[in-house]
């Protein structure tokens, strides 16, 4: 949250009702104003209570060398318990500050800005939609697990209450519900489809056939070698998600085990009972972004004398109606109240803007299990059973590399693929007068694109369409799918260099398979490289301009921290990557390398600094070089250069790991995260211990076995 509610504490004390402690005039008169509108939780947080639950749970927390937390509960619920706890101790700021966007809460905290999310939330009816079918939608054991999670985070707010934003609490069920649906809506592009229909002018045509569109271009990857595809028979996964490096969508790592079977380590997000991606003793899974068409957009045409009603197979039916409040914070601190109308269609919910009404269809509406699905992935102890969880389709997207002790290797593009009415462009918008286009069912998960145990041995997710993640003879064929499903073409350079290194290493060692993800060089078979060969003809007087044409020239395509061509190279790349991503189209050659050079000349001195002077690892004390680059393996993303006069790397490589099963079964673990386990605590030597590592690729040893020489504890 940008201000937090904090400015005025709101605490309460069994016996001694509200207390009001401020940090000024002006926080104290918010928080009465707040009290007077309304805007404390609906039920009073009983900090005694959440005191007096813990002794429900038996559990303890050993901290590794790094900090890492190991969380041991008798049950899985005492497992969440402490895990909650840790969390609290290491980011509970971070997931504080997501609170009042799930509650759609968030313009009480953040003003106008909040409060068009807070729209966007009720519009979309989360909070209406967990709190009806929460009891129904979730199985017992994970509501108990949920619920073990939530008491140890209210736990970890009655014991700090100095750091916690009294206003907030108690943390419920709904909250972490709601964290899984609203994160999940986000990650496929939801977000982005309301921007463009709320746009200034239509953004597309009713439909008519037009070429498919591409997704945009975001990060990760996944690279599963199977022991046909290895040297020494082994069995490898790189488990490399790409994430901003702070935020409440930057990786939290964790180990949770547990007398009934939960037994895993990964990365997770601050807020969440559940491991992502990760591993345990047997199996392990990886997971990238894949961002297929999900979502369809209605033209409503609106009954000129009702603007209440739209037409629908040649009649006008009644939109659904209601009104919600809204509360946002003017000036900083004083709250007003605004009354906004929502409004639906058969089709789901309606915008409305200036150039017409549209109504959005979109995979997963409606759906609360994303935490039940990771929980059971999270409890699997074989293949069968986590393709089984993977069965329940919970997910709307994401692509998923498995790898396990018995040498299977699987890929699919994960999916809610709706079965959408053949002959019309989906990648339009949609008349919405027409009831046989309103799509009701998804292709089931073993229908989905998918590779089994690939005869070359290798399979490569990296954002790309699912047709090229392996082998030629390994692919799906894009051919048995209809075009209607919408999903991904494009490639990205990760997959076009992955996929040729793991070609022409193949069978791959060890050595290769860390090489491979660690690769920092464009392929000449990327967008990338086609957009850089249209600069290297660029003709100039001699100059700045033409001497930056011949450095690129003689340009390697590597970014590693010696390389003298990185910084004008991945200049010139990065911004045919920005436009790329926010479908600006292919920028103008000239103009991307004049600006490129004038930047470099301006803020560096020079075109050709060595890479690792300009791309930087910064945390706490630590200003360290670091190579790689925009979609690179070794996928870095800087920002700052302007600045700063160094890009300080934001997002791209964060937490990740190098899973090995050798031939013999033997396990073996090498990871690293990009700063360390403390979070937000800048004191603690946590917040920054693994920076170094991270940045000169210097792995930790990384086992799931408790020593008998770290910090143990109970919450």
């Amino acid at each position: 949250m940008k201000r937090r509610a904090a400015a005025c504490i709101v605490r309460f004390s069994p016996g001694l009702g509200v207390i009001l402690s401020a940090a000024s005039t002006r926080g104290c008169l918010l928080g009465v104003l707040c009290m007077l509108a309304g805007c404390l939780p609906e039920s009073p947080f009983d900090a005694q209570m959440a005191l007096e639950r813990r002794a429900a749970y038996e559990v303890r927390i050993a901290r590794d060398d790094f900090g890492v937390p190991h969380v041991h509960g008798t049950t899985d619920a005492d497992a969440a318990f402490g895990l909650a706890y840790a969390q609290g101790e290491d980011a509970w700021a971070v997931f504080e500050e997501t609170l009042p966007f799930y509650r759609a809460i968030n313009g009480r905290y953040n003003g106008v800005e909040g409060a068009a999310t807070d729209y966007l939330i009720h519009t979309l009816g989360v909070q209406a939609l967990i709190r009806e079918h929460y009891e129904t939608a979730l199985a017992q054991d994970t509501r108990r697990y949920v619920q073990g999670f939530v008491d140890g985070l209210n736990y970890y707010a009655a014991k700090h209450p100095e750091a916690v934003d009294a206003s907030l609490l108690p943390v419920t069920p709904y909250d972490i519900v709601a964290g899984y649906v609203i994160r999940h809506l986000m990650f496929y592009g939801f977000d982005g489809v309301v921007r463009e229909v709320m746009g200034p002018e239509r953004a597309k045509v009713l439909a008519e056939p037009q070429p498919a569109h591409e997704g945009k271009p975001l990060g990760s990857n996944a690279i599963g070698v199977s022991p046909r595809g290895s040297a020494d028979g082994s069995t490898m996964l790189a488990i490399n998600s790409h994430q901003p490096t702070t935020g409440p969508v930057a990786w939290y790592e964790a180990h949770i085990t547990s007398d009934e079977g939960l037994d895993i380590q990964g990365g997770l997000f601050p807020g969440s009972p559940t491991i992502s991606l990760g591993f345990t003793r047997d199996l392990a899974w990886a997971v990238t972004v894949n961002q297929p068409d999900l979502v369809d957009v209605f033209v409503l045409e609106i009954n000129p004398d009702n603007d209440k009603q739209y037409r629908l197979d040649g009649e006008w039916v009644d939109l659904e109606v209601r009104e919600v409040d809204i509360e946002v914070v003017l000036w900083g601190w004083l709250p007003w109240t605004s009354t906004q109308t929502i409004y639906r269609s058969v089709h789901g919910p309606v915008f409305r803007a200036e150039h017409g009404t549209y109504a959005l269809r979109y995979a997963g509406a409606g759906e609360l299990r994303q935490v039940e699905q990771w929980y059971r992935m999270n409890k699997a102890a074989t293949f069968d059973e986590w393709r089984q969880a993977m069965r329940m389709q919970a997910f709307a997207s994401f692509n998923f590399v498995y790898a396990d002790r018995t040498g299977a290797v699987f890929f699919v593009h994960n999916s809610l693929t709706p079965e959408r009415a053949a002959g019309w462009d989906w990648s339009q918008y949609l008349p919405g007068d027409r009831s046989d286009l309103i799509w009701q069912d998804y292709l089931p998960f073993d229908a989905l694109p998918q590779v089994m145990d690939p005869s070359a041995g290798y399979v490569h997710s990296a954002n790309q369409t699912p047709f090229q993640v392996a082998a030629a003879a390994d692919n799906p064929r894009a051919s048995s799918f209809r075009p209607e499903y919408g999903f991904p073409t494009r490639m990205t350079n990760r997959a076009h260099r992955g996929l040729e290194l793991l070609a022409a290493l193949a069978p791959i060692s060890e050595a290769e398979f860390f090489a491979i993800k660690h690769d920092k060089a464009y392929s000449r078979q990327s967008r990338a490289y086609a957009f850089l060969s249209e600069v290297l003809q660029l003709e100039y007087e001699a100059g700045p301009y033409a001497d930056g044409v011949a450095l690129l020239q003689a340009w390697d395509l590597d970014t590693n921290v010696d390389n003298h061509g990185a910084a004008l190279g991945t200049c010139v790349i990065a911004r045919e990557w920005i436009a790329e991503r926010g479908d600006g189209g292919t920028p103008p050659a000239g103009e991307t390398l004049e600006g490129c050079v004038d930047l470099l000349l301006d803020k560096v001195g020079r075109l050709d600094p060595p890479w690792g002077e300009v791309n930087r690892h910064v945390r706490g004390a630590h200003n360290l070089p670091v190579g790689g680059g925009p979609d690179t393996l070794r996928a870095i993303y800087g920002q700052g250069l302007e600045e700063d006069g160094y890009h300080t790397n934001v997002a791209g490589d964060g937490l990740y790991y190098l899973v090995r099963w050798a031939a013999d079964g033997a396990q073996s673990v090498r990871g690293v995260h990009h700063f360390g386990s403390a979070v937000v605590d800048a004191a603690s030597p946590h917040f920054d211990d693994q920076a170094p590592l991270y940045a000169e690729e210097r792995l930790r040893d990384i086992g799931l076995e408790v020593d008998a020489r770290w910090l143990r504890y109970q919450p």
